[in-house]
Protein backbone atom coordinates (compact mmCIF):
# COMPACT_ATOMS: atom_id res chain seq x y z
CA UNK A 1 0.00 0.00 0.00
CA UNK A 2 1.58 3.72 -1.08
CA UNK A 3 2.66 5.87 1.51
CA UNK A 4 -0.57 8.42 0.27
CA UNK A 5 -3.41 5.74 0.77
CA UNK A 6 -2.04 4.92 4.54
CA UNK A 7 -2.12 8.84 5.24
CA UNK A 8 -6.04 8.73 3.98
CA UNK A 9 -7.05 5.87 5.82
CA UNK A 10 -4.99 7.07 8.95
CA UNK A 11 -6.70 10.66 8.62
CA UNK A 12 -10.14 8.79 8.47
CA UNK A 13 -9.49 6.90 11.74
CA UNK A 14 -8.11 9.99 13.41
CA UNK A 15 -10.96 12.89 12.24
CA UNK A 16 -13.63 9.57 12.29
CA UNK A 17 -12.31 9.62 16.05
CA UNK A 18 -13.29 13.29 16.64
CA UNK A 19 -16.88 12.65 14.88
CA UNK A 20 -17.12 9.86 16.92
CA UNK A 21 -16.64 12.27 19.67
CA UNK A 22 -19.27 14.66 19.18
CA UNK A 23 -21.46 12.34 18.30
CA UNK A 24 -20.97 10.92 22.08
CA UNK A 25 -21.13 14.30 23.35
CA UNK A 26 -24.96 14.56 22.14
CA UNK A 27 -26.17 10.89 23.41
CA UNK A 28 -24.14 10.56 26.74
CA UNK A 29 -25.83 11.88 29.89
CA UNK A 30 -24.76 14.68 31.47
CA UNK A 31 -23.27 13.27 34.43
CA UNK A 32 -20.88 11.17 32.00
CA UNK A 33 -19.52 15.00 31.28
CA UNK A 34 -19.52 16.32 34.47
CA UNK A 35 -16.21 18.30 35.50
CA UNK A 36 -15.11 15.10 37.39
CA UNK A 37 -15.22 12.70 34.66
CA UNK A 38 -13.87 15.55 32.22
CA UNK A 39 -10.84 15.80 34.46
CA UNK A 40 -10.38 12.40 34.27
CA UNK A 41 -10.48 11.66 30.80
CA UNK A 42 -8.06 14.36 30.70
CA UNK A 43 -5.51 12.54 32.64
CA UNK A 44 -6.05 9.63 30.92
CA UNK A 45 -5.50 10.92 27.23
CA UNK A 46 -2.60 12.94 28.42
CA UNK A 47 -0.90 9.69 29.31
CA UNK A 48 -1.80 8.44 25.74
CA UNK A 49 -0.75 11.94 24.68
CA UNK A 50 2.76 11.15 25.87
CA UNK A 51 3.26 7.49 24.83
CA UNK A 52 1.92 8.75 20.96
CA UNK A 53 4.52 11.30 21.17
CA UNK A 54 6.91 8.80 22.15
CA UNK A 55 6.09 6.23 19.44
CA UNK A 56 6.11 9.52 16.96
CA UNK A 57 9.54 10.04 17.76
CA UNK A 58 10.57 6.87 17.36
CA UNK A 59 9.16 6.16 13.89
CA UNK A 60 10.16 9.03 12.42
CA UNK A 61 14.26 8.61 14.08
CA UNK A 62 13.46 5.02 12.50
CA UNK A 63 12.51 6.59 8.85
CA UNK A 64 14.79 9.65 8.95
CA UNK A 65 18.01 6.82 9.65
CA UNK A 66 16.75 4.83 7.02
CA UNK A 67 16.97 7.77 4.27
CA UNK A 68 19.77 9.22 5.70
CA UNK A 69 22.16 5.67 5.63
CA UNK A 70 20.61 5.08 2.03
CA UNK A 71 21.21 8.66 0.39
CA UNK A 72 24.93 8.06 2.00
CA UNK A 73 25.53 4.54 0.57
CA UNK A 74 24.31 6.51 -2.83
CA UNK A 75 27.09 9.36 -2.45
CA UNK A 76 29.49 6.65 -1.53
CA UNK A 77 28.65 4.81 -4.49
CA UNK A 78 28.64 7.30 -7.15
CA UNK A 79 32.43 8.68 -5.42
CA UNK A 80 33.69 4.86 -5.82
CA UNK A 81 32.60 4.61 -9.61
CA UNK A 82 34.21 8.13 -10.24
CA UNK A 83 37.66 7.00 -8.23
CA UNK A 84 37.42 3.71 -10.15
CA UNK A 85 37.16 4.90 -13.45
CA UNK A 86 40.43 7.32 -12.90
CA UNK A 87 42.17 4.38 -11.58
CA UNK A 88 41.10 2.45 -14.58
CA UNK A 89 42.17 5.52 -16.87
CA UNK A 90 45.26 5.09 -14.94
CA UNK A 91 46.45 1.79 -15.73
CA UNK A 92 46.38 2.72 -19.72
CA UNK A 93 43.94 2.04 -22.96
CA UNK A 94 44.05 -1.52 -22.42
CA UNK A 95 41.03 -0.76 -19.74
CA UNK A 96 38.76 1.22 -22.48
CA UNK A 97 36.19 -1.98 -22.06
CA UNK A 98 36.25 -2.12 -18.82
CA UNK A 99 35.47 1.55 -18.44
CA UNK A 100 32.84 1.25 -21.02
CA UNK A 101 30.98 -1.86 -19.26
CA UNK A 102 31.45 0.69 -16.16
CA UNK A 103 29.49 3.49 -17.72
CA UNK A 104 26.98 1.09 -19.06
CA UNK A 105 26.12 -0.59 -16.14
CA UNK A 106 25.76 2.76 -14.35
CA UNK A 107 23.37 3.96 -16.73
CA UNK A 108 21.32 0.75 -16.65
CA UNK A 109 21.61 1.16 -12.53
CA UNK A 110 19.92 5.02 -12.60
CA UNK A 111 17.36 3.98 -14.94
CA UNK A 112 16.28 0.94 -12.83
CA UNK A 113 16.49 3.23 -9.60
CA UNK A 114 15.18 6.02 -10.68
CA UNK A 115 12.18 4.80 -13.11
CA UNK A 116 11.04 7.45 -15.28
CA UNK A 117 8.10 6.11 -17.05
CA UNK A 118 4.52 5.54 -15.01
CA UNK A 119 5.01 3.82 -11.78
CA UNK A 120 7.31 1.52 -12.38
CA UNK A 121 8.85 -0.04 -8.88
CA UNK A 122 12.81 0.75 -8.55
CA UNK A 123 14.60 -2.21 -9.18
CA UNK A 124 17.87 -2.53 -6.64
CA UNK A 125 18.56 -5.80 -7.08
CA UNK A 126 22.50 -6.07 -8.67
CA UNK A 127 22.20 -8.68 -10.91
CA UNK A 128 19.71 -6.35 -13.22
CA UNK A 129 22.42 -4.02 -14.00
CA UNK A 130 25.16 -6.63 -15.00
CA UNK A 131 27.70 -4.64 -13.29
CA UNK A 132 29.67 -8.15 -12.75
CA UNK A 133 30.91 -7.47 -17.05
CA UNK A 134 32.76 -4.40 -15.59
CA UNK A 135 34.38 -6.62 -13.05
CA UNK A 136 35.35 -9.55 -14.61
CA UNK A 137 37.16 -7.83 -17.50
CA UNK A 138 39.08 -5.95 -15.09
CA UNK A 139 39.81 -9.56 -13.43
CA UNK A 140 41.27 -10.03 -16.31
CA UNK A 141 43.51 -7.27 -16.96
CA UNK A 142 47.52 -8.59 -17.00
CA UNK A 143 49.90 -5.59 -15.15
CA UNK A 144 53.37 -5.41 -16.99
CA UNK A 145 54.54 -3.98 -14.20
CA UNK A 146 54.24 -3.24 -10.58
CA UNK A 147 52.22 0.16 -11.02
CA UNK A 148 49.63 -1.56 -12.99
CA UNK A 149 49.73 -4.43 -10.68
CA UNK A 150 48.58 -2.48 -7.77
CA UNK A 151 46.11 -0.32 -9.64
CA UNK A 152 44.62 -3.76 -10.68
CA UNK A 153 44.37 -4.94 -7.04
CA UNK A 154 42.97 -1.25 -6.04
CA UNK A 155 40.66 -1.05 -8.91
CA UNK A 156 39.61 -4.99 -7.73
CA UNK A 157 39.19 -3.66 -4.22
CA UNK A 158 37.02 -0.82 -5.03
CA UNK A 159 34.76 -2.65 -7.17
CA UNK A 160 34.17 -4.63 -4.72
CA UNK A 161 32.80 -1.95 -2.80
CA UNK A 162 30.75 -0.76 -5.22
CA UNK A 163 29.09 -4.25 -5.34
CA UNK A 164 28.77 -5.09 -1.84
CA UNK A 165 27.21 -1.15 -1.80
CA UNK A 166 24.61 -2.22 -4.03
CA UNK A 167 23.49 -5.04 -2.27
CA UNK A 168 23.02 -3.38 0.61
CA UNK A 169 20.77 -0.85 -1.07
CA UNK A 170 18.69 -4.09 -1.92
CA UNK A 171 18.95 -5.31 1.52
CA UNK A 172 17.43 -1.98 2.81
CA UNK A 173 14.62 -2.20 0.52
CA UNK A 174 12.06 -3.80 3.13
CA UNK A 175 10.00 -1.16 5.66
CA UNK A 176 12.28 -0.23 8.73
CA UNK A 177 9.16 0.57 10.51
CA UNK A 178 7.05 -2.02 12.80
CA UNK A 179 3.70 -2.36 11.69
CA UNK A 180 2.58 -2.85 14.96
CA UNK A 181 3.92 0.66 16.23
CA UNK A 182 2.27 2.38 13.52
CA UNK A 183 -1.07 0.45 14.13
CA UNK A 184 -1.31 1.00 17.84
CA UNK A 185 -0.31 4.52 17.21
CA UNK A 186 -2.80 5.41 14.98
CA UNK A 187 -5.05 3.67 17.83
CA UNK A 188 -4.07 6.24 20.22
CA UNK A 189 -4.06 9.31 18.37
CA UNK A 190 -7.93 8.19 17.70
CA UNK A 191 -8.83 7.95 20.86
CA UNK A 192 -7.13 11.40 21.78
CA UNK A 193 -9.54 12.71 18.82
CA UNK A 194 -12.67 10.91 20.60
CA UNK A 195 -11.81 12.76 23.99
CA UNK A 196 -11.49 16.21 21.78
CA UNK A 197 -15.03 15.82 20.02
CA UNK A 198 -16.61 14.65 24.08
CA UNK A 199 -15.84 18.06 25.34
CA UNK A 200 -15.86 20.20 22.30
CA UNK A 201 -19.14 22.19 21.37
CA UNK A 202 -20.39 21.50 17.91
CA UNK A 203 -19.67 24.73 15.93
CA UNK A 204 -17.67 25.00 12.62
CA UNK A 205 -14.41 26.25 14.17
CA UNK A 206 -14.18 23.08 16.25
CA UNK A 207 -15.08 20.97 13.21
CA UNK A 208 -11.92 22.60 11.54
CA UNK A 209 -9.69 22.79 14.10
CA UNK A 210 -10.25 19.07 14.01
CA UNK A 211 -10.24 18.61 10.51
CA UNK A 212 -6.95 19.92 10.77
CA UNK A 213 -5.55 18.53 13.16
CA UNK A 214 -6.72 15.17 12.07
CA UNK A 215 -5.11 16.20 8.52
CA UNK A 216 -1.81 17.29 10.03
CA UNK A 217 -1.43 13.68 11.81
CA UNK A 218 -2.71 11.75 8.79
CA UNK A 219 0.68 14.26 7.28
CA UNK A 220 2.95 13.49 9.74
CA UNK A 221 2.26 9.72 9.03
CA UNK A 222 2.61 9.58 4.86
CA UNK A 223 6.00 11.98 5.32
CA UNK A 224 7.48 9.18 8.00
CA UNK A 225 6.32 6.35 5.27
CA UNK A 226 7.69 8.57 2.68
CA UNK A 227 11.39 8.56 4.08
CA UNK A 228 11.33 4.46 4.55
CA UNK A 229 10.59 4.22 1.25
CA UNK A 230 13.66 6.60 -0.33
CA UNK A 231 13.60 5.46 -3.59
CA UNK A 232 9.42 4.92 -4.51
CA UNK A 233 7.01 8.15 -3.88
CA UNK A 234 7.65 12.01 -3.46
CA UNK A 235 10.17 12.21 -1.18
CA UNK A 236 13.11 10.22 -2.56
CA UNK A 237 17.09 10.49 -2.94
CA UNK A 238 18.66 12.40 -5.16
CA UNK A 239 20.14 10.54 -7.94
CA UNK A 240 22.31 13.79 -8.93
CA UNK A 241 25.86 12.75 -7.82
CA UNK A 242 25.81 9.52 -9.99
CA UNK A 243 24.18 11.56 -12.78
CA UNK A 244 27.23 13.55 -11.77
CA UNK A 245 29.26 10.52 -11.94
CA UNK A 246 28.34 9.41 -15.14
CA UNK A 247 28.81 12.40 -16.90
CA UNK A 248 32.78 12.15 -15.84
CA UNK A 249 33.15 8.58 -16.93
CA UNK A 250 35.33 7.97 -19.89
CA UNK A 251 37.09 10.73 -19.84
Amino acid sequence: MSALATGGIVFAFVFGGAVLGLFLRSTLPDHHLSSESKDVVKLGMGLLATMAALVLSLLIASAKGSYDAQSSEITQLAANIALLDRILAHYGPETKDARDSLGRSVARAIDQMWPQSGPQAAELNPAATKAEGSYEKIQALSPQNEAQRSLRTEALKIAADIARTRSLLFAQTGSSIPLPFLMILVFWVAVIFVSFGLFAPLNATVIATLFVCALSVSGAIFLILELDQPFQGFIHVSSASLRTALTHLGR
